[in-house]
Protein backbone atom coordinates (compact mmCIF):
# COMPACT_ATOMS: atom_id res chain seq x y z
CA UNK A 1 0.00 0.00 0.00
CA UNK A 2 1.02 3.38 -1.24
CA UNK A 3 2.14 5.89 1.97
CA UNK A 4 -0.37 8.27 2.71
CA UNK A 5 -0.02 12.06 0.84
CA UNK A 6 1.56 14.40 3.60
CA UNK A 7 -1.05 15.96 5.78
CA UNK A 8 -0.77 20.13 5.03
CA UNK A 9 -1.04 21.74 8.44
CA UNK A 10 0.61 25.09 7.13
CA UNK A 11 -0.69 26.08 3.88
CA UNK A 12 1.09 29.88 2.47
CA UNK A 13 0.39 32.33 -0.12
CA UNK A 14 2.70 34.11 -1.34
CA UNK A 15 0.47 36.73 -2.71
CA UNK A 16 -0.34 37.70 0.42
CA UNK A 17 1.51 39.43 3.84
CA UNK A 18 2.19 36.91 6.68
CA UNK A 19 -0.06 38.19 8.78
CA UNK A 20 -2.76 38.09 6.27
CA UNK A 21 -2.16 34.22 6.09
CA UNK A 22 -4.61 31.91 6.53
CA UNK A 23 -2.87 29.46 9.06
CA UNK A 24 -1.28 32.62 11.63
CA UNK A 25 2.38 32.88 11.45
CA UNK A 26 4.74 34.45 14.60
CA UNK A 27 8.38 35.92 14.50
CA UNK A 28 9.07 35.78 18.15
CA UNK A 29 10.21 32.70 20.52
CA UNK A 30 7.42 32.61 23.70
CA UNK A 31 5.90 29.39 25.67
CA UNK A 32 2.26 31.51 25.39
CA UNK A 33 2.37 32.00 21.71
CA UNK A 34 -0.57 29.01 21.06
CA UNK A 35 -0.01 26.23 19.28
CA UNK A 36 -1.91 26.78 15.34
CA UNK A 37 -2.56 22.58 14.82
CA UNK A 38 -2.05 19.19 16.63
CA UNK A 39 0.26 16.94 14.49
CA UNK A 40 0.20 13.14 15.70
CA UNK A 41 4.21 11.50 15.64
CA UNK A 42 4.35 9.02 13.28
CA UNK A 43 2.51 10.73 10.36
CA UNK A 44 3.94 12.86 8.01
CA UNK A 45 2.91 16.24 7.40
CA UNK A 46 3.81 19.28 5.16
CA UNK A 47 4.49 22.79 6.16
CA UNK A 48 4.63 25.96 3.93
CA UNK A 49 6.60 29.09 4.51
CA UNK A 50 7.59 32.43 3.53
CA UNK A 51 11.07 33.78 2.85
CA UNK A 52 12.52 34.85 6.35
CA UNK A 53 11.39 38.62 5.39
CA UNK A 54 8.08 37.63 4.22
CA UNK A 55 8.18 38.99 0.99
CA UNK A 56 9.63 42.19 1.42
CA UNK A 57 12.68 41.55 -0.80
CA UNK A 58 11.49 41.36 -4.63
CA UNK A 59 12.96 39.90 -7.63
CA UNK A 60 14.34 42.93 -9.26
CA UNK A 61 17.48 45.13 -9.54
CA UNK A 62 17.62 47.16 -7.22
CA UNK A 63 19.12 46.82 -3.47
CA UNK A 64 17.32 49.39 -1.96
CA UNK A 65 15.39 46.68 -0.19
CA UNK A 66 18.09 45.32 1.77
CA UNK A 67 19.28 48.90 2.43
CA UNK A 68 16.45 49.92 4.34
CA UNK A 69 14.95 46.49 5.74
CA UNK A 70 13.43 46.60 8.96
CA UNK A 71 15.20 43.86 11.17
CA UNK A 72 12.90 44.03 13.76
CA UNK A 73 10.65 41.84 11.27
CA UNK A 74 13.00 38.74 11.97
CA UNK A 75 12.17 35.67 11.03
CA UNK A 76 8.46 34.95 10.15
CA UNK A 77 7.98 31.17 11.18
CA UNK A 78 5.40 28.59 10.54
CA UNK A 79 3.81 27.23 13.72
CA UNK A 80 4.20 26.23 16.79
CA UNK A 81 2.76 22.50 15.94
CA UNK A 82 1.52 20.44 19.64
CA UNK A 83 3.10 17.28 18.71
CA UNK A 84 1.06 14.38 20.36
CA UNK A 85 1.75 10.59 20.73
CA UNK A 86 -0.87 8.14 19.15
CA UNK A 87 -3.08 8.02 22.19
CA UNK A 88 -3.25 12.08 22.00
CA UNK A 89 -0.47 13.35 24.87
CA UNK A 90 1.36 15.68 23.89
CA UNK A 91 5.08 16.05 23.63
CA UNK A 92 6.19 16.99 27.83
CA UNK A 93 9.45 18.66 28.96
CA UNK A 94 12.01 16.71 29.52
CA UNK A 95 11.02 14.95 26.23
CA UNK A 96 13.41 14.89 23.34
CA UNK A 97 11.63 15.62 19.94
CA UNK A 98 12.87 13.32 16.69
CA UNK A 99 11.92 15.78 13.69
CA UNK A 100 12.63 13.92 10.26
CA UNK A 101 13.48 16.03 7.15
CA UNK A 102 11.14 13.86 4.63
CA UNK A 103 10.95 16.03 1.65
CA UNK A 104 11.83 19.80 1.29
CA UNK A 105 12.02 22.38 -1.61
CA UNK A 106 10.90 25.69 -2.77
CA UNK A 107 7.15 26.49 -3.09
CA UNK A 108 5.48 25.73 -6.37
CA UNK A 109 5.78 28.48 -9.26
CA UNK A 110 7.69 30.86 -6.50
CA UNK A 111 11.24 29.07 -7.78
CA UNK A 112 13.48 31.34 -7.06
CA UNK A 113 15.53 33.54 -4.57
CA UNK A 114 18.04 36.12 -3.54
CA UNK A 115 21.47 36.60 -1.35
CA UNK A 116 22.17 39.82 -0.17
CA UNK A 117 25.03 42.19 1.99
CA UNK A 118 23.32 44.41 4.56
CA UNK A 119 24.26 48.25 4.75
CA UNK A 120 26.60 48.52 7.35
CA UNK A 121 24.73 51.16 9.43
CA UNK A 122 21.66 48.79 9.12
CA UNK A 123 23.26 44.94 10.55
CA UNK A 124 26.36 45.03 8.20
CA UNK A 125 27.92 41.42 7.79
CA UNK A 126 31.03 39.81 8.66
CA UNK A 127 33.28 41.77 6.52
CA UNK A 128 31.29 45.09 6.85
CA UNK A 129 34.92 47.19 7.36
CA UNK A 130 35.41 45.66 3.52
CA UNK A 131 31.79 45.59 1.95
CA UNK A 132 29.88 48.49 3.50
CA UNK A 133 27.10 49.18 1.07
CA UNK A 134 24.14 46.92 0.43
CA UNK A 135 24.07 44.48 -2.94
CA UNK A 136 21.65 42.17 -4.04
CA UNK A 137 22.16 38.62 -6.09
CA UNK A 138 18.71 37.24 -7.23
CA UNK A 139 19.03 33.05 -8.50
CA UNK A 140 16.83 30.92 -10.54
CA UNK A 141 16.09 27.39 -9.93
CA UNK A 142 16.12 24.64 -12.63
CA UNK A 143 15.51 21.96 -10.83
CA UNK A 144 18.61 21.32 -7.93
CA UNK A 145 20.27 23.73 -9.49
CA UNK A 146 20.79 27.63 -9.26
CA UNK A 147 21.98 30.66 -11.39
CA UNK A 148 22.18 34.08 -11.11
CA UNK A 149 22.43 36.75 -13.67
CA UNK A 150 24.03 38.91 -11.47
CA UNK A 151 27.05 36.80 -10.74
CA UNK A 152 27.40 34.93 -14.21
CA UNK A 153 29.56 32.21 -15.06
CA UNK A 154 27.98 30.35 -11.72
CA UNK A 155 25.79 27.58 -11.68
CA UNK A 156 25.34 24.83 -8.36
CA UNK A 157 23.29 22.26 -7.03
CA UNK A 158 21.72 23.39 -3.93
CA UNK A 159 21.59 21.58 -0.25
CA UNK A 160 18.18 23.30 0.63
CA UNK A 161 17.26 23.22 4.38
CA UNK A 162 16.03 24.51 6.90
CA UNK A 163 17.70 27.67 8.43
CA UNK A 164 15.30 27.93 11.66
CA UNK A 165 13.76 24.14 13.47
CA UNK A 166 13.15 24.66 16.85
CA UNK A 167 10.77 24.30 20.09
CA UNK A 168 9.52 26.40 22.18
CA UNK A 169 11.28 27.77 25.64
CA UNK A 170 9.64 27.30 29.12
CA UNK A 171 9.39 30.81 31.20
CA UNK A 172 12.45 29.79 32.86
CA UNK A 173 14.18 29.66 29.70
CA UNK A 174 12.82 32.31 28.30
CA UNK A 175 14.07 34.50 31.43
CA UNK A 176 17.64 32.69 31.24
CA UNK A 177 17.48 33.42 27.38
CA UNK A 178 16.71 37.63 28.10
CA UNK A 179 18.65 38.40 31.15
CA UNK A 180 22.04 36.65 29.88
CA UNK A 181 21.30 38.80 26.36
CA UNK A 182 20.56 42.24 28.11
CA UNK A 183 23.81 41.90 30.24
CA UNK A 184 25.23 41.43 27.01
CA UNK A 185 23.23 44.63 25.37
CA UNK A 186 24.59 46.73 27.59
CA UNK A 187 28.52 45.83 27.47
CA UNK A 188 30.59 48.88 26.13
CA UNK A 189 30.39 47.50 22.22
CA UNK A 190 34.06 49.13 22.33
CA UNK A 191 35.12 46.82 25.23
CA UNK A 192 33.93 43.45 22.62
CA UNK A 193 35.69 42.99 19.25
CA UNK A 194 35.51 40.33 16.52
CA UNK A 195 37.26 40.95 13.85
CA UNK A 196 37.56 44.70 14.97
CA UNK A 197 33.36 44.78 13.57
CA UNK A 198 31.12 43.22 15.92
CA UNK A 199 30.90 46.64 17.69
CA UNK A 200 29.07 48.40 14.87
CA UNK A 201 25.70 45.97 15.26
CA UNK A 202 23.88 45.71 18.48
CA UNK A 203 25.61 42.42 20.13
CA UNK A 204 22.28 41.06 21.06
CA UNK A 205 18.65 41.91 19.47
CA UNK A 206 16.21 42.06 22.57
CA UNK A 207 12.74 41.94 23.04
CA UNK A 208 10.95 44.59 21.19
CA UNK A 209 7.12 45.29 19.97
CA UNK A 210 7.90 46.77 17.01
CA UNK A 211 6.94 44.44 14.17
CA UNK A 212 5.69 42.01 16.62
CA UNK A 213 3.60 39.14 15.06
CA UNK A 214 2.55 36.91 17.46
CA UNK A 215 0.27 33.92 15.84
CA UNK A 216 -2.95 33.70 17.31
CA UNK A 217 -2.75 36.26 19.81
CA UNK A 218 -4.28 39.47 18.97
CA UNK A 219 -2.36 42.73 18.47
CA UNK A 220 -3.86 45.45 20.81
CA UNK A 221 -4.88 43.02 23.38
CA UNK A 222 -3.12 42.80 27.00
CA UNK A 223 -1.90 39.24 26.10
CA UNK A 224 -0.49 40.65 23.44
CA UNK A 225 1.35 43.80 24.76
CA UNK A 226 2.62 41.02 28.20
CA UNK A 227 4.24 38.66 25.10
CA UNK A 228 5.33 41.04 22.77
CA UNK A 229 7.48 42.65 25.52
CA UNK A 230 8.89 39.31 26.68
CA UNK A 231 9.25 37.09 23.60
CA UNK A 232 12.41 36.43 22.19
CA UNK A 233 13.84 37.50 18.99
CA UNK A 234 14.44 35.06 16.28
CA UNK A 235 18.18 36.03 15.28
CA UNK A 236 20.26 33.43 17.53
CA UNK A 237 20.28 29.87 17.97
CA UNK A 238 19.96 28.77 21.27
CA UNK A 239 19.05 25.85 23.39
CA UNK A 240 16.28 25.30 21.85
CA UNK A 241 17.96 25.30 18.48
CA UNK A 242 16.04 27.92 16.33
CA UNK A 243 18.47 29.56 13.67
CA UNK A 244 21.45 27.30 13.79
CA UNK A 245 21.74 27.77 9.63
CA UNK A 246 23.24 24.57 9.68
CA UNK A 247 23.62 23.59 5.58
CA UNK A 248 23.90 20.16 5.93
CA UNK A 249 20.29 19.81 7.48
CA UNK A 250 18.77 18.52 4.04
CA UNK A 251 16.73 15.08 3.21
CA UNK A 252 17.04 12.37 5.12
CA UNK A 253 18.10 14.57 7.81
CA UNK A 254 16.53 14.07 11.36
CA UNK A 255 16.67 16.88 14.28
CA UNK A 256 16.95 15.80 18.23
CA UNK A 257 15.14 18.77 20.10
CA UNK A 258 14.56 19.12 23.51
CA UNK A 259 11.36 19.96 24.86
CA UNK A 260 10.58 22.38 27.00
CA UNK A 261 6.72 23.08 26.97
CA UNK A 262 3.46 20.96 27.06
CA UNK A 263 3.39 19.79 23.36
CA UNK A 264 6.58 21.01 22.27
CA UNK A 265 5.58 23.64 19.96
CA UNK A 266 7.78 22.93 17.04
CA UNK A 267 8.18 26.05 14.52
CA UNK A 268 10.22 26.59 11.40
CA UNK A 269 11.30 28.88 8.79
CA UNK A 270 14.07 30.89 7.11
CA UNK A 271 13.96 28.22 4.24
CA UNK A 272 17.70 28.51 2.06
CA UNK A 273 18.17 26.82 -1.70
CA UNK A 274 21.83 26.91 -0.39
CA UNK A 275 24.41 28.13 1.91
CA UNK A 276 27.95 28.24 2.24
CA UNK A 277 29.43 27.59 6.18
CA UNK A 278 29.26 30.89 7.91
CA UNK A 279 26.53 32.33 5.83
CA UNK A 280 29.14 35.05 5.78
CA UNK A 281 26.75 38.24 4.27
CA UNK A 282 24.77 37.88 7.08
CA UNK A 283 21.70 37.81 4.44
CA UNK A 284 23.85 35.29 3.16
CA UNK A 285 21.87 31.98 1.71
CA UNK A 286 19.60 31.96 -1.02
CA UNK A 287 16.84 32.44 0.82
CA UNK A 288 13.68 31.36 -0.49
CA UNK A 289 10.14 30.72 0.37
CA UNK A 290 9.69 26.98 0.61
CA UNK A 291 8.40 24.10 2.05
CA UNK A 292 8.95 20.96 4.73
CA UNK A 293 7.29 17.29 4.57
CA UNK A 294 8.32 15.95 8.24
CA UNK A 295 7.44 13.48 10.95
CA UNK A 296 8.09 13.39 14.49
CA UNK A 297 9.12 11.09 17.07
CA UNK A 298 9.08 11.12 20.93
CA UNK A 299 11.76 10.47 22.83
CA UNK A 300 10.07 10.09 26.20
CA UNK A 301 12.78 11.38 29.00
CA UNK A 302 15.24 11.94 26.17
CA UNK A 303 16.85 14.88 27.32
CA UNK A 304 18.21 13.45 30.96
CA UNK A 305 19.35 10.21 28.30
CA UNK A 306 21.14 11.78 25.39
CA UNK A 307 21.59 15.56 26.30
CA UNK A 308 24.20 16.62 29.11
CA UNK A 309 23.56 20.09 30.20
CA UNK A 310 26.93 22.48 29.69
CA UNK A 311 25.99 24.92 31.94
CA UNK A 312 24.51 26.25 35.24
CA UNK A 313 20.39 24.51 34.73
CA UNK A 314 19.54 21.10 33.41
CA UNK A 315 18.29 23.84 30.72
CA UNK A 316 21.47 24.38 29.43
CA UNK A 317 21.31 21.77 26.97
CA UNK A 318 21.38 21.93 23.22
CA UNK A 319 20.21 19.44 20.38
CA UNK A 320 21.83 17.00 18.30
CA UNK A 321 21.52 16.41 14.62
CA UNK A 322 21.69 14.09 12.63
CA UNK A 323 23.27 14.71 8.77
CA UNK A 324 21.16 12.86 6.12
CA UNK A 325 22.13 10.89 2.78
CA UNK A 326 21.54 13.55 0.35
CA UNK A 327 24.45 15.58 -0.97
CA UNK A 328 25.71 17.36 -3.88
CA UNK A 329 29.20 15.69 -4.56
CA UNK A 330 32.19 17.41 -5.12
CA UNK A 331 35.50 16.36 -6.08
CA UNK A 332 37.61 18.88 -6.77
CA UNK A 333 38.54 21.55 -4.08
CA UNK A 334 40.51 24.95 -3.93
CA UNK A 335 41.38 25.17 -0.17
CA UNK A 336 42.03 28.72 1.23
CA UNK A 337 43.63 29.12 4.62
CA UNK A 338 43.11 32.28 7.45
CA UNK A 339 45.31 32.56 10.37
CA UNK A 340 44.34 34.66 13.19
CA UNK A 341 46.69 37.55 12.41
CA UNK A 342 44.25 40.47 10.98
CA UNK A 343 44.74 43.06 8.15
CA UNK A 344 46.54 45.76 9.98
CA UNK A 345 48.96 42.80 10.55
CA UNK A 346 47.85 42.62 14.41
CA UNK A 347 48.03 39.60 16.27
CA UNK A 348 45.58 37.79 18.26
CA UNK A 349 45.67 35.06 20.26
CA UNK A 350 44.43 31.76 19.11
CA UNK A 351 41.38 33.64 17.64
CA UNK A 352 39.24 31.57 14.81
CA UNK A 353 37.03 34.26 13.89
CA UNK A 354 40.02 36.17 12.66
CA UNK A 355 41.22 32.99 10.96
CA UNK A 356 38.11 32.33 9.22
CA UNK A 357 37.93 36.41 8.02
CA UNK A 358 41.42 35.95 6.78
CA UNK A 359 40.42 32.98 4.71
CA UNK A 360 37.31 34.12 3.23
CA UNK A 361 39.15 37.24 2.18
CA UNK A 362 42.12 35.55 0.77
CA UNK A 363 39.26 33.56 -1.60
CA UNK A 364 38.00 36.80 -2.34
CA UNK A 365 41.09 38.42 -3.28
CA UNK A 366 41.96 35.46 -5.40
CA UNK A 367 38.54 34.81 -7.21
CA UNK A 368 38.74 38.28 -7.91
CA UNK A 369 41.11 38.15 -10.81
CA UNK A 370 38.77 35.87 -12.90
CA UNK A 371 37.03 39.19 -14.05
CA UNK A 372 34.37 39.34 -11.20
CA UNK A 373 34.14 41.86 -8.57
CA UNK A 374 34.86 41.22 -5.23
CA UNK A 375 31.09 42.16 -4.34
CA UNK A 376 30.31 39.39 -6.56
CA UNK A 377 32.55 36.82 -4.61
CA UNK A 378 31.84 37.41 -1.36
CA UNK A 379 27.73 36.74 -2.01
CA UNK A 380 28.82 33.62 -3.99
CA UNK A 381 31.15 32.52 -1.16
CA UNK A 382 28.14 33.30 1.04
CA UNK A 383 25.65 31.24 -0.92
CA UNK A 384 27.46 28.46 -2.33
CA UNK A 385 28.13 25.18 -0.99
CA UNK A 386 31.69 25.68 0.09
CA UNK A 387 32.82 24.09 2.89
CA UNK A 388 34.85 25.91 6.16
CA UNK A 389 36.64 24.48 8.86
CA UNK A 390 38.86 25.19 12.07
CA UNK A 391 41.64 23.59 11.30
CA UNK A 392 43.72 24.27 14.23
CA UNK A 393 42.95 25.68 17.21
CA UNK A 394 46.08 24.53 19.75
CA UNK A 395 48.89 25.90 17.90
CA UNK A 396 49.91 29.25 19.75
CA UNK A 397 49.35 32.03 18.84
CA UNK A 398 47.57 31.19 15.48
CA UNK A 399 44.76 29.78 15.10
CA UNK A 400 44.09 28.17 11.55
CA UNK A 401 41.05 28.82 9.16
CA UNK A 402 40.27 27.29 5.96
CA UNK A 403 37.62 27.78 3.49
CA UNK A 404 37.19 24.99 0.68
CA UNK A 405 35.82 26.01 -2.69
CA UNK A 406 34.30 23.31 -5.37
CA UNK A 407 35.91 23.91 -8.64
CA UNK A 408 32.98 22.26 -10.64
CA UNK A 409 30.47 25.47 -9.75
CA UNK A 410 32.39 27.44 -12.86
CA UNK A 411 32.82 27.49 -15.70
CA UNK A 412 36.18 28.38 -15.88
CA UNK A 413 39.20 26.72 -14.57
CA UNK A 414 39.92 29.11 -11.21
CA UNK A 415 42.89 26.81 -10.64
CA UNK A 416 46.48 28.39 -10.59
CA UNK A 417 48.32 26.61 -13.69
CA UNK A 418 51.82 25.82 -13.94
CA UNK A 419 54.19 28.11 -15.65
CA UNK A 420 56.60 26.62 -18.70
CA UNK A 421 59.10 29.37 -19.44
CA UNK A 422 58.34 33.67 -19.12
CA UNK A 423 55.00 32.85 -21.06
CA UNK A 424 53.17 30.97 -19.14
CA UNK A 425 49.11 30.48 -19.63
CA UNK A 426 46.84 32.90 -18.66
CA UNK A 427 44.08 32.84 -16.15
CA UNK A 428 40.85 33.64 -18.07
CA UNK A 429 38.43 35.88 -17.31
CA UNK A 430 35.37 37.35 -17.99
CA UNK A 431 34.84 40.51 -20.03
CA UNK A 432 34.71 43.86 -18.21
CA UNK A 433 31.27 44.18 -18.90
CA UNK A 434 30.44 41.38 -16.03
CA UNK A 435 32.13 43.92 -13.56
CA UNK A 436 29.83 46.17 -11.19
CA UNK A 437 29.14 49.62 -12.81
CA UNK A 438 30.80 52.39 -11.45
CA UNK A 439 27.48 53.08 -8.76
CA UNK A 440 27.72 49.43 -7.26
CA UNK A 441 25.07 47.69 -8.58
CA UNK A 442 25.47 44.40 -9.64
CA UNK A 443 25.43 43.29 -13.46
CA UNK A 444 22.57 41.64 -15.21
CA UNK A 445 23.36 39.28 -17.88
CA UNK A 446 22.04 36.03 -20.06
CA UNK A 447 21.27 32.97 -18.30
CA UNK A 448 23.56 29.63 -19.11
CA UNK A 449 21.23 28.85 -22.03
CA UNK A 450 21.56 32.14 -23.04
CA UNK A 451 18.30 33.92 -22.79
CA UNK A 452 17.40 36.50 -20.80
CA UNK A 453 16.69 35.75 -17.61
CA UNK A 454 13.03 36.43 -16.11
Amino acid sequence: MAPPTPILVVPIDVSKKPWEQKVPLHNRWHPDIPPVADVTEGELFRVEMVDWTGGRVSDDNSADDIKFLDLTITHYLSGPLRIVDAEGVPAAPGDLLAVEICNLGPLPGDEWGYTAIFERENGGGFLTDHFPSARKAIWYFEGIYAYSPQIPGVRFPGLTHPGIVGTAPSAELLNIWNEREKILAETNHESIKICEVLHQRPLANLPTPENCLLGKIQEGTADWQKIANEAARTIPGRENGGNCDIKNLSRGSKVYLPVFVDGANLSTGDMHFSQGDGEVSFCGAIEMSGFLELKCEIIRGGMKEYLTPIGPTPLHVNPIFDIGPVEPRFSDWLVFEGISVDESGKQHFLDASVAYKRAVLNAIEYLSRFGYSKEQVYLLLSCCPCEGRISGIVDSPNAVATLAIPTAIFDQDVKPKRLSGKQGPKLRRLPDVLRCSSDGHLPVTQDPSGTKAP
